[in-house]
C-alpha cells in the first residue's frame, strides 16, 4: 500500500537545547506514571477494599481485570485517536478522564461502583499512555534527543512500577486504600498543568478516518487475549473459558490484520509492522516485557509467602531493580548510544536480562534476600534499562508524521502483550513445576515445592530471553550509532 503524503509537523522546540526542552518529557513521564503505578499501588490495597467494599474473591479479582482488558481494547484505537485530533489534545483528554475515573473509584461505595471506575480508567489510561509516545516522537525529533529523552522516560516507567508497591504500602497503611486512586487526582493536575504549558500543539490530520469496525474487532479481540491469559493461572490453558477466549482472540485478530491491508483508512497501517527494524524492536519488547514481569510476579511470591514479607518490605525489595533499571535507561544506554548500534543494544539488553534470572534458578526455601535476590535484581535491572530505550527508541522510529500514534500503541501493545503472556507462562509453569515435584519429594512440603517452581519458571525465563536473540539481531539491522555533534550530545546527557 503506497502511503498518502502527508505534511511534516510543525518542529518544536529544540529539546534539550533549552531549559524549556526539558518539561515536555517531565510532562508525559508524570502522566504516563499515573497508568503504570496504578496497576501495582492496587495490588497492595485490594485486600483492605475488598473488606471495605464487601467484595466477593471473583470481584476483588475484576477490579485488576477490569482495568486490563478496557486498557488492551483501547490502546489501538488510542493510538490513532492522537494521530487524528493531536497528541497533545489526546494527552489532555487521557489524564483527565483517568483522574476523573480515580476519583469515582476512590469514592466508591460499593463493588460495582469500583469495577466500573477501574473499566473506565483502563479505557482513558490506553489513550493516555499512547499519547504519550507520539508527544516524544513529535517534541524530540533530533535522533541524539530522542536517544536521551526514551532513556529518561524508560527508567521514569521501570521505575515506577516496582515504587508503586512502597507507594500502595503507604498510602494504605496511613491514609487508607482510596487514597491509591485519589493520587492520581495529584498527579493529573501536575500532568493537566504542564501540558498546557509545556507542550507544544501539534494540529491532528482529520485526513486520519477512524475505521469503526476495526475498532470493534482490535478491542473485542485484544479483550480477549489479555483474558484469556489472565484466566490460566486460575483454570490452566486446556479449560474451556482460556481454550476459548484465545481461540476468539486469534480469530478476532486475524480479521482485524485482513481489514487492515483493506482498509482505505486502516487503525493499524500494516506499514507501520512492515518495517523489520520496529518488527525485532517490538518483538523484544514482547519478551522483555515477559521476562521482566514475570521476574516480578515470582519475587513477589518468593519475598511475602516464603521469606514472610509484608507488602511495603516487599516493594523495598524491590528497588535496586528499579534502581539498577533507571540508571541503566537514564545513564548508560544514551552514553552507549554514541558508540554501539541499536542492535547490538537490544542484544545486549536481552543477554543481561537472562544472566539477571539465572541465579533465580537456584532458589531454594530457605534462600535469603542477600546476595541471591539482591545480585539477581541488579542484573535483570540493568539488562532492562539498557536494553529498553533502544527498543522503544527503534519501535518508534522512522514512522510518518500520520503514522506517530499507531507506532506508539503498537508498542505499547507489545509490552501489554508480553506482561500478559508473562504472568500466565511463567506462573503455570511454576505451578505445574511445583506439583510435579511435590509428587516425587513430598518431604520438602507445598512450600518447598512451590519454591522448586518458581526456580524453573525463571529459568524457562532466561531461555526464552537467549532464544529470542538471534532473531531479533537479524530483525533489527546493525544502524549507526550517533556520531559527530549528536555524539557529544548523548555522551554530555542532552545539555
Amino acid at each position: 500500500m503506497r502511503a498518502d503524503p502527508v505534511p511534516a509537523p510543525a518542529r518544536p522546540a529544540r529539546g534539550f537545547a533549552t531549559a524549556a526542552g526539558w518539561w515536555p518529557l517531565a510532562v508525559v513521564a508524570t502522566a504516563h506514571l499515573m497508568a503504570i503505578l496504578d496497576t501495582t499501588v492496587m495490588f497492595v490495597a485490594l485486600p483492605s477494599a475488598q473488606q471495605a467494599l464487601g467484595l466477593s474473591v471473583a470481584g476483588r479479582q475484576w477490579v485488576i481485570t477490569a482495568f486490563t482488558l478496557a486498557f488492551a481494547a483501547v490502546l489501538l484505537p488510542g493510538g490513532r485517536l492522537a494521530d487524528r485530533f493531536g497528541a497533545r489534545r489526546t494527552l489532555l483528554a487521557g489524564v483527565i478522564g483517568f483522574a476523573c475515573a480515580s476519583a469515582v473509584g476512590g469514592a466508591a461505595t460499593g463493588g460495582a461502583m469500583l469495577i466500573a471506575a477501574r473499566a473506565v480508567q483502563g479505557a482513558f489510561g490506553a489513550v493516555l499512555v499512547s499519547s504519550t509516545k507520539s508527544v516524544l516522537v513529535t517534541v524530540y525529533s533530533d535522533e541524539a534527543r530522542r536517544a536521551r529523552a526514551v532513556g529518561i522516560f524508560t527508567a521514569t516507567l521501570t521505575g515506577g512500577a516496582a515504587a508503586g508497591l512502597v507507594l500502595g504500602g503507604v498510602l494504605t497503611s496511613e491514609l487508607g486504600w482510596r487514597w491509591c486512586l485519589y493520587v492520581n487526582v495529584v498527579l493529573a493536575a501536575a500532568a493537566v498543568t504542564g501540558a498546557l504549558l509545556a507542550v507544544p500543539e501539534v494540529p491532528g490530520r482529520p485526513a486520519v478516518r477512524i475505521d469503526v469496525a476495526s475498532a470493534a474487532l482490535a478491542c473485542a479481540g485484544m479483550a480477549a487475549l489479555v483474558y484469556g491469559f489472565g484466566e490460566v493461572p486460575d483454570f490452566g490453558w486446556a479449560s474451556a473459558g482460556v481454550a476459548g477466549s484465545l481461540t476468539a482472540a486469534a480469530v478476532l485478530l486475524g480479521l482485524f490484520g485482513v481489514r487492515q491491508a483493506a482498509a482505505a483508512s486502516p487503525l493499524l497501517p500494516l506499514r507501520v509492522l512492515r518495517d523489520r527494524d520496529r518488527g525485532g524492536a517490538l518483538a523484544a519488547m514482547v519478551v522483555n516485557s515477559l521476562s521482566t514481569f514475570g521476574m516480578l510476579l515470582i519475587l513477589t511470591y518468593q519475598l511475602q509467602a516464603v521469606m514472610g514479607y509484608s507488602a511495603l518490605r516487599t516493594g523495598l525489595a524491590l528497588i535496586p531493580f528499579a534502581a539498577t533499571a533507571a540508571l541503566g535507561a537514564a545513564l548508560i544506554a544514551p552514553f552507549l548510544a554514541a558508540r554501539v548500534s541499536p542492535r547490538w543494544l537490544i542484544a545486549a539488553g536481552l543477554v543481561l536480562s537472562a544472566a539477571g534470572l539465572a541465579p533465580l534458578t537456584a532458589l531454594t526455601a530457605s534462600s535469603r534476600y542477600l546476595p541471591l535476590v539482591a545480585v539477581a535484581e541488579i542484573i535483570e535491572g540493568l539488562g532492562t534499562g539498557i536494553g529498553g530505550p533502544p527498543m522503544l527508541q527503534t519501535a518508534l522510529g522512522r514512522v510518518l508524521a500520520a503514522d506517530t500514534g499507531a507506532a506508539a500503541a503498537a508498542s505499547s501493545a507489545a509490552a501489554q502483550l508480553g506482561s500478559s503472556v508473562g504472568a500466565a507462562l511463567l506462573n503455570t509453569i511454576a505451578a505445574t513445576a511445583a506439583a510435579a515435584y511435590l509428587a516425587g519429594h513430598a518431604a520438602v512440603g507445598q512450600a518447598g515445592a512451590n519454591v522448586h517452581g518458581y526456580a524453573v519458571a525463571m529459568a524457562w525465563g532466561a531461555g526464552i530471553l537467549l532464544a529470542a536473540v538471534i532473531p531479533v539481531v537479524a530483525l533489527v539491522r546493525a544502524g549507526k550509532p550517533a556520531t559527530g555533534r549528536n555524539a557529544r550530545f548523548a555522551r554530555s546527557g542532552g545539555g
